[in-house]
């Protein structure tokens, strides 16, 4: 007796309840939301993108101009010194005195002159 050869079309019980019990991968979908929401994103994204840059350059610049409003700040407080020691009569005085060579009227002046030709200036004036 011959037995025939079951038809690849036709499946036993077997075969069909394996297919069955099969884990079926699912295929990701990108929903019409879904397009519509990561298009929205995108878009954010893209556009925020120079808005960032000049944030980020114009906290720089800022840091740029706080640090130069400090060094302005000490120098101005250092001119201020200097100016408030400028109007000190006994410091114009000796200004006067050592590096102009000046004297009050009946004092007399000597200056010491080195071997090699004229005296150096004190390193105050």
């Amino acid at each position: 007796m011959r037995t025939a050869a079951p038809s690849p079309a036709v499946t036993d019980r077997s075969s069909r309840d394996r297919l069955e019990r099969a884990p079926r991968r699912r295929r990701a979908r990108l929903t019409a939301r879904a397009t519509v929401f990561l298009t929205l994103v995108a878009s954010i994204l893209v556009l925020s993108i120079a808005p960032a840059r000049m944030y980020f350059e114009q906290q720089a610049e800022l840091a740029d101009l706080e640090r130069q409003a400090a060094t302005l700040e000490r120098e101005t407080a250092d001119l201020a010194s200097r100016a408030a020691q400028l109007r000190d009569e006994t410091y114009l005085e000796r200004l006067a005195r050592q590096c102009l060579g000046m004297v009050r009227p009946g004092e007399t002046a000597f200056v010491a002159v080195p071997k090699q030709g004229a005296p150096a200036p004190p390193p105050d004036c």
